[in-house]
């Protein structure tokens, strides 16, 4: 995998090292958004969530929700322990996240993700955070390198659009999206994040696939928050706790699994419902013009996509929450 880092970011304004303290400018350039005014009846009314101005959001403000804990009520992670794979002690069907960064195979467990949801990590000098919302169903990794000796470090931010994460990086307190891995509001509003390729899938394919990989352990101070899953019985119900701007068409169940590819403006979805009827693991589709071959693995429920032989940074997430944010997707069905 090629890295992604150096100067991706190097020109974007107000952003500062994580590690180095807030200059007075930065303070008062903070202070200035926060109390940026939105008028209504000559009342002055500040346009925030949670401590985040939202004053200049690019999505509509009464879609941004409070999803209950506050900010930094779950509590991400920096630089977690990792043990080799033979000293992981994870069952055959954990589900995990996995990814290649300079060479080296890495395994997230969803387990410790669903408790965390954000993870900031890095291999050398690549940083990258490695992020799963379980109301989505999604797991989205990120290169998080802004310039030399500059990195993104985030944070959850304890709001939600379209019942996804909204992450928040604790160098300019902008928000950013998840699954459209932009921010929302900010000082960086607008600015994407570039994507890793990731494979959601069971520990026992991961490690069969790389078995030197290196896999996360959960924080000894979370271990009784581990033992319990927060939203039982939710990835089977079709029911949302929060609302989306555009809703699912009803011919999947909303928390089917789907792969979601973007090349470009085309978007295609790959219901895994629709690759079990295919029956073909590996073969050759197009998404828009660009032919991408997809490879299923049933056993495993996870499915991938590449182009050129290169993998895609694709999103494996439920089928409402890839809909809510790209409503003209193309759908793959299998022939009948």
């Amino acid at each position: 995998m090629r890295q992604q880092n150096g100067n991706l970011y190097a020109e974007l304004p107000g952003v500062i090292p994580v590690n180095e303290p807030m200059s007075r400018a930065t303070r008062l350039f903070r202070l200035l958004l926060a109390t940026v005014l939105v008028t209504g009846n000559g009342a002055a009314v500040a346009a925030s969530m949670n401590g985040f101005a939202l004053d200049n959001a690019s999505v509509p403000l009464d879609k941004i929700e409070r999803g209950g804990p506050p900010r930094d009520g779950i509590v991400a992670l920096t630089g977690p322990r990792m043990v080799n794979a033979e000293d992981a002690r994870l069952q055959d069907d954990a589900r995990v996240l996995g990814l290649i960064v300079n060479g080296s195979a890495r395994a997230y467990p969803v387990r410790y993700l669903t408790v965390h949801e954000i993870v900031n990590d890095r291999e050398g000098e690549q940083f990258y955070t490695v992020t799963y919302c379980p109301l989505c169903g999604s797991g989205v990794a990120f290169a998080t390198n802004v310039r030399t000796g500059v990195h993104l470090n985030f944070g959850v931010s304890g709001l939600l659009y379209n019942s996804d994460l909204l992450m928040y990086d604790r160098n300019t307190e902008s928000l950013w999206s998840q699954m459209s891995a932009t921010a929302i509001a900010g000082p960086l509003v607008g600015t994407a994040l570039p994507r890793l390729p990731l494979s959601h899938t069971s520990w026992s394919a991961w490690r069969e696939q790389h078995p030197h990989s290196l896999v996360m352990t959960g924080h000894p101070k979370f271990r009784a928050a581990y033992r319990v899953h927060p939203y039982p019985g939710y990835a089977r119900s079709r029911r949302l706790y929060f609302a989306v701007e555009h809703e699912a068409p009803k011919e999947f169940h909303p928390k089917d699994w789907v792969l979601g590819v973007m090349i470009g403006a085309a978007k295609k979805a790959y219901p895994f419902v629709e690759l079990d009827k295919h029956g073909q693991k590996r073969f050759t589709d197009h998404v828009g013009n660009t032919p991408v071959v997809l490879e299923w693995d049933p056993d495993h429920q996870t499915a991938s996509a590449r182009v050129d032989g290169e993998p895609l940074a694709a999103t494996q997430a439920y089928w409402f929450a890839w809909y809510a944010f790209h409503p003209d997707t193309e759908v793959f069905r299998a022939a009948d």
